[in-house]
């Protein structure tokens, strides 16, 4: 009976120390499960999807953090490397509740870039989940960017420049079969006709408002640019310039 009363007594000790341990440390639960989540430093890291729809939004500021050099994502404002961001805090934008969205290739350079950039005080920062590595398996585009280059100012009988960037975003090359523009005043060219998978190139442009040798390119001006692609999915893009043209 003794020997009993012993184990009942063990038991119930057993019971009560574990029911006190318990209470004491309570145990976390994990919140890290859903496709989007926040970290604790206020980071919202952000799926391939959520990413491009967020891209589509006019304020929001795209930034590369990847090093070395990649074929940026198309829309992307800047490129600075994910080291380096403190040095480089003049190509941000100023108004720091601007959106940010940080890319790197895998993820692990923007997760540090983003921390960084919500630590100088931009209050939404948006962090790529997998990098272009992922982002490529749902997002496929050829762009012609920026959609407009606005050359301000140009006087009657200069010459303006300006680029414009053509981006293969795709696995299979692409080539550019024709290149034009809406006016004889307009000039433009690609550096190369042929890109592979995920390359880019840069498109010359140059502007010359006298050409004609008359008044007919005088004001408030735009021109196009059209570029020709042997992708049937991206056939045909297009990019402006805009200029004021005066005479001295």
């Amino acid at each position: 009976m003794n020997q009993k009363v012993i184990i009942i007594t063990i038991i119930i000790a057993l019971g009560l120390g574990l029911f006190l341990i318990t209470n004491r440390f309570p145990v976390q639960k994990n919140t890290t499960g859903s496709a989007t989540s926040t970290k604790n430093n206020g980071v919202k890291l952000v799926s391939p999807q959520e990413f491009a729809t967020l891209a589509k939004g006019k304020n929001t500021f795209i930034v590369d953090v990847h090093t070395p050099e990649q074929t940026h994502i198309p829309g992307t404002d800047a490129v600075i490397p994910f080291d380096q961001i403190q040095e480089n805090i003049d190509k941000l934008p100023t108004d720091k509740s601007t959106p940010i969205l940080v890319y790197c290739r895998s993820g692990s350079m923007s997760a540090k870039a983003s921390a960084e950039i919500n630590a100088m005080g931009y209050t939404t920062v948006y962090d790529l989940e997998g990098g272009t590595n992922v982002y490529k398996e749902s997002n496929v585009s050829v762009s012609l960017a920026p959609d407009t280059q606005a050359l301000g100012t140009v006087v009657y009988g200069d010459v303006a420049t300006t680029t414009f960037t053509l981006t293969n975003y795709a696995p299979l090359p692409l080539k550019v079969t024709r290149v034009s523009t809406s006016c004889g005043c307009t000039k433009a060219s690609v550096e190369r006709e042929t890109l592979g998978a995920y390359e880019s190139t840069t498109v010359n442009v140059s502007f010359d408002p006298a050409v004609h040798k008359d008044d007919t390119d005088l004001g408030d001006l735009t021109r196009t640019i059209y570029i020709e692609t042997d992708n049937p999915n991206f056939p045909n893009l297009e990019g402006t310039i805009t200029a004021t043209v005066i005479k001295n």
